[in-house]
């Protein structure tokens, strides 16, 4: 993979900031834009910036051309079976989401997450727990931070109708086995539903071969804009459920007292679309593939390696989740014991002004594994395909310096 010709389509990286140019580790959260997922978006809005879905002139029809290849282009990078099964929605929360309210959930079913979801996939079913008296059950982690599949199996019964479980955790990037978890649900008769907003853009992933019932991710993680994620879902599933947000571009026809739906993907893609984006999107699918999952999980590995290597044996240093970095693709969570005070914002914010550094501190929208532990906030480095072993030794060394400050 050649790092430095990558870089050079990232116009961001060639901006410096008070002299520098940045070190970008804050991916997880958000990826950088290259220039070709840019100019896909311009080209809409200079060329033809009209409506999808619409109309029949010829600038609709270059919308509608651009959105199905995006969409197909999806297909292929999940391995869906068809087009149809690919929901545009704004990101992974909406995904997530989407199926809480329109799968016929009713009270009595339990829905089973892990310890370690971020807040869209905890949030929607709490809700749920009060609107339609669902039962949410919580699968606690092993005590290596890794999934406890005994724990999992000693939970799961024939009341659960949904295992929706974070794919890779961005609390710590871990994996779950998500093939196993499935085989035991279905073989419960419950149905599965992965947030892979951390897994997609970092990994091949299989629907068709991972038999799960949902997938969803959010395309500004994956090198493409903001305000766009997708849904997978199985074709026979989505026909039979219900819409969640209705109105235009739902309907095929309605009268005063009734309406009929579309089939799916449309009768869940309410209202006017972000076509900019979808078309954005499809670029940013293709530059991934052109790269190669296999090629950014290694890269990431051999980065995360490099980094945990440097800061493991820090004074008052804990790294979050399974210690192997292997095991943890490109994310580097970590807390740190000040005993002359600080905190993990201090790092963060040392950091970005000394070293044009940046990362994310906080909880990580996991608020509730931070509670659960007790433990206020903590620090996550988070690599992608554009950045280099230079850049996480230059990490290694800034933070090994920010901390020196508080000791």
């Amino acid at each position: 993979m050649d790092t430095q010709k990558i870089r050079s389509d990232f116009p961001v990286l060639s901006k410096k900031w008070n002299g520098k140019y940045p070190i970008y580790l804050d991916n997880a959260c958000m990826t950088l834009k290259p220039r070709q997922v840019i100019a896909a978006m311009d080209e809409y809005y200079y060329e033809y910036p009209v409506c999808g879905g619409r109309s029949l002139h010829r600038m609709a029809k270059i919308v509608d051309e651009k959105i199905t290849s995006s969409r197909e282009k999806f297909q292929r990078f999940l391995g869906a079976k068809q087009h149809e099964e690919i929901i545009f929605t704004k990101n992974t929360t909406e995904g997530l989401n989407l199926v809480a309210n329109s799968l016929d959930l009713k009270k009595g079913d339990m829905v089973l997450t892990t310890d370690k979801e971020h807040n869209s996939n905890l949030i929607p079913w709490q809700v749920q727990a009060e609107k339609k008296g669902i039962s949410h059950v919580v699968v606690p982690s092993a005590p290596d931070n890794t999934f406890d599949i005994d724990k999992f199996e000693s939970l799961i019964n024939k009341n659960v109708r949904l295992v929706s479980m974070v794919h890779t955790a961005n609390l710590d990037g871990y994996t779950i086995p998500a093939e196993e978890i499935i085989k035991i649900a279905h073989d419960h008769g419950a149905l599965v539903m992965l947030d892979g907003a951390q897994s997609a853009p970092h990994k091949p992933v299989d629907v068709k071969a991972l038999d799960v019932d949902f997938f969803a991710l959010s395309v500004h993680k994956m090198l493409g804009p903001t305000g766009m994620g997708v849904l997978y879902g199985k074709h026979q599933l989505l026909e039979a459920m219900a819409p969640f947000i209705v109105g235009g571009d739902t309907v095929s026809d309605s009268t005063y007292q009734s309406a009929k739906f579309l089939p799916s993907p449309e009768k869940f893609e309410a209202g006017l679309q972000n076509y900019a984006g979808i078309i954005g999107s499809g670029i940013a699918v293709d530059y991934i593939e052109n790269v190669g999952r296999l090629e950014i999980e290694k890269h990431e590995e051999k980065l995360n390696t490099i980094i945990t290597n440097g800061i493991k044996n820090i004074p008052g240093l804990k790294i979050i989740g399974p210690q192997e970095p292997g095991s943890r693709g490109g994310i580097i969570s970590f807390t740190v014991e000040f005993p002359k005070g600080g905190d993990a914002h201090d790092i963060a914010i040392v950091l970005d002004e000394t070293a044009n550094i940046a990362v994310r501190s906080g909880a990580f929208c996991v608020h509730s594994w931070f509670n659960n532990r007790k433990c206020e906030a903590a620090v996550r480095a988070s690599v992608y395909l554009y950045n280099t072993e230079d850049e996480a030794r230059k990490f290694v060394d800034a933070l090994g310096k920010t901390i020196g400050l508080f000791a």
